[in-house]
């Protein structure tokens, strides 16, 4: 479902009035939100990734909305107390940062620092060692230096979904090296460009509002690999990023972590190595049961296309969870 037909959708729930009568129904104990990238709007017809951004502005606007709803703000370590204790009285929310992006600092963290909102970033530890393959953003780069506005969305959508129905991670990255290398695009300097590096990570570790979660090592679909390797990727993300901050990550970000890519053996491996919460992109509310549904959290994703204060409503509300089960973003 392309979000377009998400926005849409959205409206119709809002102008129908559907949202008021379907809330009881679907409302649960909280709700967790993912962003990847916040930044000023940018220039430019050919942004194949917009879905992957929001304002500051807005950011603003959806902590201010989901007060308005009287939502406690809340840390994973308290989302997971009040999960454990079944400690339902007020419904709760966190905001989460999947892949440990420079832009969170700069634009999201003075947002949240100001409002005394806690909040969350999940760090693949390659990213800040500058070895991560942010190949949908080396895509973008490859393909924004040719042809029309048509034929690189085509190329986009097109190569991205090829690449990702690849057998395995190692023909999808070498495929994705081998059109960087011809059009001149560094990989290396796309990862510098846009994650944060240790020292920044640190630094902003040491602010009690903010927790660093593991995303694992090399940011892989874990659906493609053995068990023993994916035991290993997240068992070694974690040890890494303890090492390099100084504190044992406590809670686990599945990297894509759609219904294609993460699944019960990942849960359980999540499980199995002590995990307090790990959360996919699978969107929903939380509800009660998932007290016992620690590693296969749900989570809405906060998109470049539906930035509306009002859509934060439905979505925390519970009533556009079905709707919302469409849609599908890259990272």
């Amino acid at each position: 479902m392309s979000t377009a037909w998400v926005r849409t959708g959205l409206e119709a729930l809002h102008l129908s009035g559907a949202s008021l009568w379907l809330r009881p129904l679907l409302a649960g104990v909280g709700s967790i939100f993912v962003l990847r990238h916040v930044r000023p709007a940018r220039r430019g017809a050919f942004q194949p990734n917009r879905a992957l951004e929001v304002t500051p502005e807005f950011l603003g606007q959806a902590v201010a909305r989901l007060r308005r709803m009287r939502f406690d703000l809340v840390s994973l370590d308290e989302m997971h107390r009040r999960l454990t204790e079944r400690d339902f009285k007020r419904r709760f929310a966190c905001i989460t940062f999947d892949g440990g992006y420079r832009d969170v600092k700069e634009w999201a963290y003075p947002v949240l620092k100001a409002e005394g909102v806690p909040f969350a970033v999940y760090v693949p530890t390659s990213f800040p060692d500058r070895l991560g393959e942010l190949w949908w953003l080396a895509l973008e780069a490859v393909i924004a230096r040719h042809s029309t506005l048509e034929e690189k969305n085509y190329l986009f959508n097109g190569l991205g979904r090829w690449l990702r129905e690849r057998p395995s991670n190692g023909e999808m990255i070498t495929a994705v090296h081998d059109l960087a290398a011809r059009y001149g695009v560094d990989m290396e300097q796309v990862c510098t460009e846009h994650c944060m590096d240790w020292e920044e990570l640190l630094a902003l570790a040491r602010d009690d509002l903010v927790t660093i979660g593991a995303q694992t090592v090399d940011h892989l679909i874990l659906g493609k690999f053995s068990e023993q390797a994916v035991r290993s990727d997240i068992d070694m993300g974690r040890a890494v990023l303890e090492s390099a901050l100084g504190r044992r990550p406590e809670h686990l970000a599945y990297p894509y972590g759609d219904a294609g890519t993460v699944g019960p053996r990942e849960f359980r491996i999540a499980r199995d190595l002590g995990f307090k919460t790990a959360v996919t992109t699978r969107p929903g509310v939380l509800r009660r049961r998932h007290a016992r549904r620690l590693t296969e959290l749900p989570r809405f994703s906060l998109t470049g296309d539906a930035q509306s204060a009002r859509y934060v409503r439905l979505l925390a509300a519970g009533v556009a969870t079905p709707l919302w089960r469409g849609l599908r973003l890259t990272t």
